[in-house]
């Protein structure tokens, strides 16, 4: 290592997971995978190269029969048509054709072979693209602004910076051994649509007079992220030039690598540290690293919009247009995203960009072509004008392919949101997500109404049931949503959603949005209204 692994000085009090990092270096696993376990087939993987293939970007799929998912690193979301296509390709040959969009701007296969990958991280690398560190103890994707360059509410295009922070870390072995996974995200649109609260590290949008000039730049994030334990991200008191973003990440990361807890897995997120230390403290640390920074300035950050595009939207580029599609749950697939990159680079400026709302965006249309484009084939399911619940529904994988998740959630979640359209007239779009585990690679927490997988005994047998919470937000009025008591039958979600919609149809006041339905009648209201639909 070109550095020195502090936390090596006592291994008495580190988990076993830290042993294997320390026999091996994650990225170790790729050579591995290409010049042995590719050739001598999945019963030649042992459980602790298993374990690392994760820095290769590949998870063991459920049922742990011989497939794999894989996920791709797809900056800020933002690819070519070329890359899309190779995608596409990929996932027709290996993947069953299907594509998922994640939540954090990635794109996952499923259904791989150890024989595939080697094909696939050439093809991959043909057009830029990688899989590695998509997963694993190191800094993962780098969300960001998917309209990054074409925004006209951005106050700084982010696409060169998200690249240069992400070529510093891609492979490199002073920071592939980070106590758990790392999360990172840029963004200068003043509607939040990169999640900042719930990153690791996030950079917002932000001002400081400086020298008699206003200088635009960032604020910092450190510290949030979801899971059984959720965290929002605390705010230091700093002001960054965009020259030092890269410089501020280093100096983060670094206290991450040699100061975060590498006791216990499930409190080794960065979160931990950032609450036991406060972001005084935080900040005291990271300036000893990277030397004096200014003072916060003016933040610029007005509010959120969740990554929502839906529609036709001009750019700041006159005469340009962007289109936001519906990606019902997540779920696309090869054909469909070949089609996408064909109407990009026809119509538009030859790029693909994927949201955190699972969504997807083609941008560069020009006003005479709007409406051509708008009758492609592929955007009749892919629609820029969905249904509101459909249109603001969002899942994570579920136990169809992860072996976390104890529930089945992306088949249910497009049922739901089908049932409530058909079912409930509503002209505000609430947003529910769907979580198979308390992992919630769905985003449970920040939804207008948060859905978690369990199990429920009945004389049945154990059968799907879900958690509820409401009140999520992100933005400057963050909070996670809170928890309701009683668990509903996976079969009776759709009909218990519809009733708590209805309720807040019949309850709400003109201005009303859900969440500040939530907050003026309180939760209470909402838990008295779950327990009489669940007594009847």
């Amino acid at each position: 290592m070109a550095y020195e692994a502090i936390w090596m000085n006592d291994t008495s009090k580190l988990n076993k997971f830290e042993f294997v990092k320390m026999e091996k270096d994650g990225l170790d696993v790729i050579r591995t995978i290409i010049e042995k376990y590719s050739k001598e087939g999945y019963s030649s993987i042992p459980e602790d190269d298993m374990n690392r293939f994760k820095w290769a970007g590949v998870y063991e799929q459920k049922p742990r029969d011989g497939h794999f998912m894989m996920r791709i690193r797809i900056n800020s979301g933002i690819m070519t048509s070329e890359q899309a296509r190779m995608i596409a390709s990929i996932g027709r040959d290996y993947g069953r054709d299907l594509i998922d969009v994640t939540t954090r701007q990635a794109i996952q296969y499923h259904w791989l072979k150890v024989e595939d990958l080697p094909d696939i991280f050439t093809r991959l690398e043909q057009v830029g693209l990688y899989s590695f560190e998509a997963c694993g103890d190191c800094p993962r994707t780098i969300v960001g602004n998917p309209l990054a360059g074409i925004d006209k509410d951005e106050l700084i295009d982010t696409v060169d910076l998200v690249e240069q922070v992400n070529d510093f870390y891609l492979m490199n072995r002073d920071f592939s051994n980070l106590p758990r996974k790392y999360k990172m995200s840029i963004s200068g649109n003043i509607y939040n649509n990169a999640h900042a609260e719930i990153n690791d590290l996030a950079f917002v949008p932000a001002a400081k007079v400086i020298d008699g000039e206003e200088v635009i730049g960032f604020h910092v994030y450190v510290g949030g992220g979801l899971s059984a334990k959720p965290h929002l991200a605390k705010s230091l008191d700093i002001f960054v030039r965009p020259e030092e973003v890269l410089k501020v990440s280093v100096g983060v990361t670094t206290i991450f690598r040699d100061y975060g807890y590498r006791e216990k897995r499930h409190q080794a997120r960065l979160k931990f540290l950032v609450a036991d230390w406060g972001p005084e403290k935080f900040k005291e640390k990271l300036i000893e690293i990277i030397g004096e920074m200014p003072s916060r300035g003016e933040d610029k950050t007005v509010g959120w919009q969740a990554a929502y595009f839906d529609g036709v939207h001009p750019q700041k580029q006159e005469g340009l247009n962007y289109i936001g599609l519906n990606v019902p749950v997540g779920r696309t697939n090869s054909d469909e995203l070949e089609q996408l990159a064909d109407l990009a680079e026809k119509y538009g400026d030859g790029k693909v960009r994927t949201t955190m709302s699972q969504n997807i965006l083609i941008a560069g249309i020009p006003d005479n072509k709007v409406e051509e484009v708008l009758q492609a084939p592929v955007l009749q399911r892919l629609t820029p004008n969905p249904k509101p619940f459909m249109s603001r529904t969002v899942s994570c994988t579920g136990n169809e392919f992860c072996n976390l998740a104890v529930v089945e959630t992306k088949e249910r979640a497009r049922n739901v949101a089908q049932y409530l359209d058909e079912n409930v007239e509503l002209d505000e779009k609430v947003r529910i997500h769907f979580i198979g585990c308390p992992n919630a690679c769905g985003q449970k927490h920040i939804a207008d109404i948060g859905l978690q997988g369990s199990l429920i005994k009945t004389p049945e047998g154990m059968v799907d049931a879900f958690d509820i919470a409401v009140g999520g937000i992100l933005g400057p009025d963050a909070q996670f949503n809170t928890p309701l008591k009683g668990r509903v039958k996976g079969d009776n979600v759709a009909d218990v959603l519809k009733q708590l919609i209805e309720f807040y149809k019949e309850q709400r006041e003109a201005d009303d949005t859900f969440h500040t339905f939530v907050k003026r009648v309180g939760v209470p209201a909402f838990q008295e209204k779950l327990t009489e639909i669940l007594a009847v």
